[in-house]
């Protein structure tokens, strides 16, 4: 435990000495630490922060420190995602590199694969986007028809087919996909690529949503080529890695590690309850109506329950290991109860949930466009129908029908 302290105050000494001032509230919407091909920060103290904490390796601080990451134990970091809360210091670094890929070419990735493209991810130097849905597979998955075939070479593949639902499509500089490679067999045909961006044949174009943003794209590969070492886990065992890698987005969902709430500053649970007193008034510091006091209260225990739920599942495994089904129930759960709670937050605001953009708007227009993107959180990265039946097979082990 004294270690532990030491290191708390060490850490927080570094983390105030270092984190410039602009970065100790939280970031607006449009200003959120991405890198990759298209990066733009809008203040330069954003990159400023971003490369000292990566230096340090504080942007992914579990992973192994060959590759770039921070090398700490599950208890360092619980306590350092404490401080930058207690700071409320903006977090340096979001993106499906540090929750997607990174994690899973620690599983899967050979050396060399781990020694190219890990620190990259850690420095914020690539940006990733995932190439998984097509037009004609979404919930199933693995009926995907994007063709990946040898040239003549034997060195390269060309790529031919539509992904749909890429996030960040056009921004990243590097896009993780799954390809067919075997016609004839349906799990054991696909294969787990990387691409680069750049690479001529790739062409995205953003996909407009409800919210009035457009974080997801199509994607069109026509004849791209795609070198044979970067693909991961060997041929035909993509569905493999992909089973891996999508525990590791469930993870993040579950976690909120992906989500708006942490990029903005706090738990949704206090968003709430301030609202709450702004609506219904407070009595002696708590929310004047008791019944409402119940229904926030509820909201709060509720993510506090699964947050440590999720650490003692994370104790359970090595840093680096693979997470279980058991994602599922957190990824599920996370979402339907920020569900629940974004919809008691509009019913709170009233007419101003109604504002959209404008004048003194800022505020409640995110908060309104929050709920409509959140919207899409029991759909993506699988339903919460497929959650429930991996949950029944895979957790619970319940027979089939």
């Amino acid at each position: 435990m004294a270690e532990l302290d030491a290191f708390r105050a060490e850490t927080r000494a570094w983390l105030d000495t270092n984190c410039p001032p602009s970065m100790r509230t939280p970031m607006p919407e449009d200003e959120i630490a991405w890198d990759g091909r298209n990066a733009r920060f809008k203040n330069p103290d954003t990159k400023l922060w971003l490369e000292r904490v990566a230096a340090r390796g504080w942007t992914a601080p579990t992973w192994p420190k060959q590759y770039g990451g921070g090398g700490l134990s599950g208890h360092q970091a619980r306590v350092l995602q404490e401080e930058l809360t207690q700071l409320k210091l903006a977090a340096p670094l979001f993106g499906m590199g540090l929750s997607m890929i990174g994690p899973t070419l620690l599983v899967h990735g050979s050396e060399e694969q781990k020694q190219k493209y890990i620190p990259k991810i850690v420095s914020g130097e690539h940006r990733w986007c995932q190439g998984f849905s097509e037009p004609g597979a979404g919930s199933d998955l693995a009926s995907l028809r994007c063709s990946a075939k040898l040239d003549e070479s034997g060195k390269h593949y060309l790529i031919n087919g539509q992904k749909t639902w890429t996030s960040g499509g056009q921004y990243a500089n590097w896009i993780f996909i799954l390809v067919r490679t075997d016609e004839t067999t349906k799990h054991n045909g696909i294969t787990f690529l990387l691409i680069d961006m750049k690479t001529p044949g790739i062409e995205v174009k953003p996909i407009r949503l409800i919210s009035g943003n457009s974080p997801f794209c199509e994607t069109f590969l026509t004849d791209v080529k795609a070198d044979v070492e970067n693909v991961i886990g060997g041929v035909n065992n993509g569905w493999t890695v992909a089973k891996t890698l999508l525990s590791f987005e469930r993870s993040g969902m579950g976690t909120g590690s992906m989500g708006p709430a942490n990029r903005r500053g706090g738990a949704g649970g206090l968003r709430l309850a301030k609202i709450a007193k702004e609506s219904a008034g407070e009595q002696d510091g708590k929310i004047a109506d008791p019944l409402l006091r119940d229904q926030v209260t509820g909201v709060m225990l509720d993510e506090m329950a699964l947050a440590l739920t999720i650490a003692r599942s994370a104790e359970t495994r090595k840093a680096g290991g693979a997470p279980g089904p058991e994602m599922s129930m957190f990824k599920m759960y996370a979402s339907e109860l920020g569900h629940r709670r974004d919809e008691l937050m509009m019913t709170l605001r009233g007419t101003e949930a109604l504002r959209w953009e404008g004048g003194d708007a800022t505020e409640d227009a995110m908060l309104t466009r929050m709920w409509l993107s959140a919207k899409a959180t029991t759909i993506y990265g699988g339903t919460s129908e497929i959650q429930r039946n991996i949950i029944a097979k895979r957790v619970l082990k319940l027979p089939g029908a």
